[in-house]
């Protein structure tokens, strides 16, 4: 009991001389000032390809393959597909796996609704990015058969894999928060599942997206091998896919960039002893 005490008073006074980095431990720890510039930079590079992306994919929709329309012209509807499921795969799916990345500061509630609010955002774009190939398919005439490529077959997996993340992170971070102290060990252990298969998620749906794009350039460009302009725009989207899997994999994978996790919470303001012990040390509560 003296001893508890001793500890306790000592870290008491290490947290009074040290406010700020015990409040940023709680919170992700702290980053040097070298590996603070290189996370930044690489985050600045990943959002120039995501934002590039994007608006290349239009560029090349609207003024290659003369925009967007709906079932009365299917050539034109098949357009929507590229457009939405780079959004919803790549930048909105891209965006939430960096929000526990980029948010430090925030606490991990904040970041948990930010980041289900963009995985929601991808869900209409997928959807919708999946009826218009098949309406371009099913409605053209004659019909083109579905799901012979490894473009679609690729397409599906990723497609699968998306909605079982949704409905696992769903129901396991957010229903199962109805019976917090009960599910605590199931949804720690969760964690690094769900946390691996949505990266597993984003690279196939990079995968798939080169193999889209390639197709694309074979089926509709009868002069491919002799590199005419839009076939630079169709390459650079895929080589910027290529530089996003390289980035987001070394962002999402490196644990310097991870939160910190502590194992014990001081629940209420803190009485005498000022803190609890587990584990044999101290810390403060990550609120949530």
């Amino acid at each position: 009991m003296e001893m508890s005490s001793r500890h306790s008073a000592t870290t008491h006074q290490h947290l009074q001389h040290n406010p700020c980095r015990s409040h940023r431990e709680s919170y992700g720890g702290e980053m040097g000032t070298g590996a603070s510039m290189v996370f930044y930079f690489l985050v600045f590079l990943a959002e120039i390809l995501m934002f590039g992306l994007l608006s290349l994919v239009l560029f090349w929709v609207v003024y290659y393959r003369g925009g967007f329309a709906w079932r009365e012209d299917v050539a034109k509807e098949f357009n929507y597909h590229p457009v939405l499921m780079i959004t919803g795969f790549i930048f909105f799916m891209g965006h939430a796996m960096l929000v526990y990345r980029l948010y430090r500061c925030c606490n991990k509630l904040t970041a948990k609704i930010l980041h289900t609010f963009l995985y929601l955002m991808a869900v209409p774009c997928i959807v919708v990015g999946t009826i218009t190939v098949f309406d371009s398919h099913n409605l053209k005439v004659p019909p083109i058969p579905n799901l012979y490529s490894l473009h679609s077959w690729l397409g599906v997996v990723t497609i699968g894999l998306f909605a079982l993340q949704l409905v696992v992170g769903f129901f396991s971070f957010w229903i199962l928060l109805c019976c917090e102290q009960g599910t605590a060990k199931f949804r720690a252990g969760l964690v690094p599942v769900h946390a691996t298969f949505g990266i597993i998620t984003f690279m196939l749906a990079i995968a798939t997206a080169v193999t889209g794009y390639t197709e694309k350039a074979i089926f509709s460009l009868s002069s491919y091998s002799q590199m005419p302009d839009e076939a630079w725009v169709i390459n650079t989207q895929a080589t910027c896919l290529a530089g996003l899997a390289i980035l987001m994999g070394f962002l999402l994978y490196s644990s310097r960039y991870a939160r910190s996790r502590h194992p014990v919470a001081i629940v209420d303001p803190p009485s005498r002893s000022h803190y609890v012990m587990a584990q044999k040390n101290y810390y403060y509560r990550e609120t949530e």
